[in-house]
């Protein structure tokens, strides 16, 4: 089966319908650069018709909602960390600059951090943080949510820090932000509704001598419910409720129980993405050629489905994703 190369999946500079997305690491307020260790999001759709990374995954019972799309694929790169580090993931939606909007100011909702061993497996994915609605306000006011009063507004950063002592190898960090503006339909019963996820995947190698070993987590698909008062929400009956009920786990004690955020040095590897080449949508994965940014000539086609591993797939230092 035709397994599409990183070097395809390229991101279409400057286009507009770009939805949330990781962009960049910080360790400790250094960038690792741009892109670097992260499963970036396929893209859904060909240049000039609409189409946007990070697609977004609705189906709860979907394999794209543990890394999103292509997420079984290594980055050809890993960030190596210590246990007590302060990772802070970039969230942009079109650009990697202080322009940049973040996320559309409707899309309210909760913002969650995973983490498991790399590769995942049964219940193995391990609460680290979250936020939902932090703060009621009267109808028709939304109240402060995570993505969009937190997030988009300190510039899409989202921190959180290695767990004490946590044993050294390789990980997955799943970091993930949930839309609410069409939450109030049941996707089971209207497929053009329902709450949007935005999964993704950042590879790390936690280093050091630390013994602590992770708990029994979650699985995905599966952590997650479209019968949750979390998954199903109307934003407008807010004001009636005393909470946002988060979805999935509780977070694990032996998380940090608050992250500060660590200062952002400046950003490498540039602010923009270059021109994709390969996209993909239900399923198929579309590779082009380019004569200009309007015109794409296909130059293959072929059926993806994830082919995720049960033993470590060590990425290719040689290959590059953008």
């Amino acid at each position: 089966m035709y397994r599409p190369s990183v070097l395809l999946l390229a991101l279409l500079q400057g286009q507009a319908s770009a939805h949330t997305f990781i962009w960049g690491v910080f360790v400790n307020g250094v960038d690792q650069g741009l892109f670097k260790g992260i499963r970036t999001p396929a893209y859904n759709g060909p240049p000039g018709g609409g189409g946007f990374a990070n697609s977004p995954v609705k189906d709860l019972g979907s394999i794209d909602l543990r890394c999103n799309v292509l997420g079984d694929i290594p980055a050809p790169d890993t960030i190596k960390v210590q246990p007590g580090d302060n990772l802070t993931f970039d969230w942009k939606h079109n650009y990697r600059n202080g322009s940049d909007d973040i996320i559309d100011k409707s899309h309210h909702g909760p913002s969650l951090v995973y983490i498991s061993p790399d590769p995942p497996a049964e219940n193995s994915f391990v609460k680290l943080w979250h936020q939902g609605l932090y703060e009621i306000a009267s109808f028709p006011q939304p109240g402060k949510w995570s993505t969009t009063s937190n997030l988009a507004k300190n510039g899409g950063r989202m921190s959180i820090r290695i767990p004490k002592d946590l044993k050294a190898g390789y990980y997955l960090i799943r970091a993930e932000m949930i839309a609410l503006h069409e939450g109030d339909a049941d996707f089971r019963k209207s497929p053009m509704r329902g709450a949007q996820f935005y999964p993704n995947c950042v590879q790390i190698e936690v280093t050091g001598d630390g013994a602590v070993e992770l708990p029994e987590g979650v699985s995905f698909p599966g952590a997650y419910s479209h019968d949750d008062p979390g998954v199903v929400h109307n934003k407008q009956t807010a004001p009636c409720r005393t909470a946002y009920e988060i979805p999935g786990p509780t977070v694990w004690s032996g998380a940090w129980q608050e992250t500060t955020s660590a200062p952002a040095g400046e950003i490498t590897g540039g602010s923009t993405a270059p021109l994709w080449s390969t996209w993909i949508k239900q399923s198929v994965v579309t590779s082009a050629t380019f004569a200009d940014r309007a015109s794409p000539t296909v130059v293959g086609t072929s059926t993806f489905s994830a082919q995720w591993s049960s033993t470590y797939q060590t990425p290719a230092p040689a290959t590059k994703r953008w």
